[in-house]
């Protein structure tokens, strides 16, 4: 053991061991990173059982939105690749002439990617098949999930943002919505609001006009208050500008949204309801199905989710796992026990004292080591063929989250790095293979947590991580 080996062990760090070179302290790449950043990290060889790399790789960490990398695995597992999200038009009732004597339901199962048009359709051919009027009520069944949409630990000002939307059963064009924030003639105005009416959302102004360049709008800040009935509040203030605000939030009441919407179009198509819109949150036995359409594969999900990083494929994946292995409607809890469960069992993996609370790593309650994440990747390297995983997540330099990462273009690594990335503020994680000047794979994990740099450094705060990870990813693709 070298004296580079020696003071790393003495100071409790793991070292790189470059093949016929002397041992690299990790201090090596921490010394780019900002002062009191926390640094937990792994390389392994796939197929190894010893790590070329680790540091403090027992310790937690929070994994962001790494975590869908085990969202994923596990959905792959219980769910399958061709799993589909399924939306119908039920009744329980019967049609007579051109009336349907019965309630229409409009059973909702969680589908991330339904849209509006597919509502529209599924409406149109209910037209089509001879219906003008419904003898009853719309009935919008959430039932598919139970308890709160919000998971905990989510941050509480993100939770009106679209990344961030609620991810009930209900699910429509994303459950996002955009209007127009025009600012009022003249300053102490109350600003006004114009929306589309293809949203069914009710929005209201209390945002104060101020003169361009006053104190006040220096510290001046917008909010949006959530209310009953797809009501939302804009208050706060806004500088006189040339040019209107546009803004977009994310649909706080699934069911009552998705009701509207469902209405409109029933409206649209020519078909009276005599009824009211109510909500089903129960099981109940399954109406006659009139009309269905389905998402796309579980596969093709997954990879949107993995590339785009998407929170609501995650989370609607992620409670509809625990649905699926306990046959309850899906919840945070059963999801979370499901995914500890499903990897058990089918994967041999413990996850031990991990935290995880939902599937997208919104959560600031998540927590992870980077051993427990290594085996994740092995099993997933290990069964790549039957899988089909690795090819799901960003490729760097050419597509999703990894298509512009400064610190793997400067590795010299673009189309040789396929790994998820993992962001909320002040964390950097990537976890996933790269394939090495030797070719040889290796699968690592890299969490960095408390990233923060001095204000007046906010511009560039991205050029020490750049830094850390041009040397980093460098050393590993050229010495293994």
């Amino acid at each position: 053991m070298n004296v580079f080996t020696r003071l790393a062990y003495a100071m409790g760090l793991s070292v790189l061991l470059a093949a016929g070179a002397a041992a690299t302290p990790v201090e090596q790449y921490t010394q780019y990173l900002p002062a009191g950043t926390n640094l937990a990290m792994i390389a392994q060889r796939v197929g190894d059982s010893q790590p070329i790399v680790e540091y403090q790789g027992q310790q937690m960490a929070l994994p962001a939105s790494t975590q869908k990398v085990v969202t994923a695995l596990a959905a792959l597992l219980q769910l399958g690749p061709d799993f589909r999200f399924t939306t119908s038009l039920e009744t329980k009732g019967h049609v007579e002439g051109t009336t349907l004597k019965g309630d229409l339901i409009t059973r909702f199962t969680g589908d991330p990617t339904l849209t509006r048009q597919q509502i529209r359709n599924m409406v149109n051919e209910l037209r089509k098949a001879g219906v003008q009027a419904i003898d009853g009520d719309l009935v919008i069944d959430i039932s598919a999930f139970a308890s709160h949409d919000k998971a905990p630990g989510w941050v509480w000002n993100d939770l009106t943002q679209c990344f961030s939307a609620p991810p009930g059963a209900a699910i429509i064009d994303r459950n996002c919505f955009s209007v127009t924030l025009y600012p009022g003639e003249k300053p102490g105005d109350t600003a006004y609001i114009r929306t589309s009416e293809y949203y069914p959302v009710n929005m209201f102004s209390e945002v104060k006009t101020l003169e361009r360049g006053s104190a006040e709008g220096r510290f001046c800040e917008l909010d949006v208050v959530p209310g009953e009935l797809n009501r939302y509040t804009i208050t706060g203030c806004m500088n006189q500008r040339s040019e209107p605000l546009p803004l977009a939030f994310g649909v706080q009441n699934g069911a009552s949204y998705a009701g509207a919407i469902v209405k409109n179009e029933l409206i649209h198509a020519g078909i009276t309801l005599s009824g009211n819109v109510r909500r089903q949150t129960h099981p109940e036995q399954p109406g006659t199905v009139l009309i269905q359409t389905q998402s796309a594969p579980l596969h093709a999900l997954l990879t949107k989710m993995l590339k785009k990083s998407d929170n609501m494929i995650a989370d609607e994946v992620f409670r509809t796992i625990g649905r699926s292995y306990y046959g309850v409607p899906g919840t945070w809890r059963s999801g979370q026990q499901a995914v500890r469960q499903v990897l058990k069992e089918k994967a041999g993996i413990d996850l031990g004292n991990t935290v995880m609370v939902d599937g997208s790593g919104l959560s600031r309650h998540n927590l992870i080591t980077p051993a427990t994440m290594m085996e994740v990747l092995q099993f997933i390297a290990k069964h790549d063929d039957q899988l089909q995983f690795i090819k799901m997540l960003p490729l760097s330099g050419y597509d999703g989250t990894l298509q512009y990462r400064g610190g793997l273009t400067e590795a010299g690594v673009n189309g040789k790095l396929s790994a998820k990335t993992g962001s909320l503020q002040g964390v950097y994680n990537l976890a996933g293979f790269l394939t090495t000047a030797s070719g040889q794979r290796i699968a690592f994990v890299q969490f960095i947590s408390a990233y923060a740099v001095p204000p007046a450094e906010q511009r560039s705060r991205r050029v020490p991580l750049v830094r850390f990870e041009g040397h980093l990813y460098k050393d590993l693709y050229r010495n293994y």
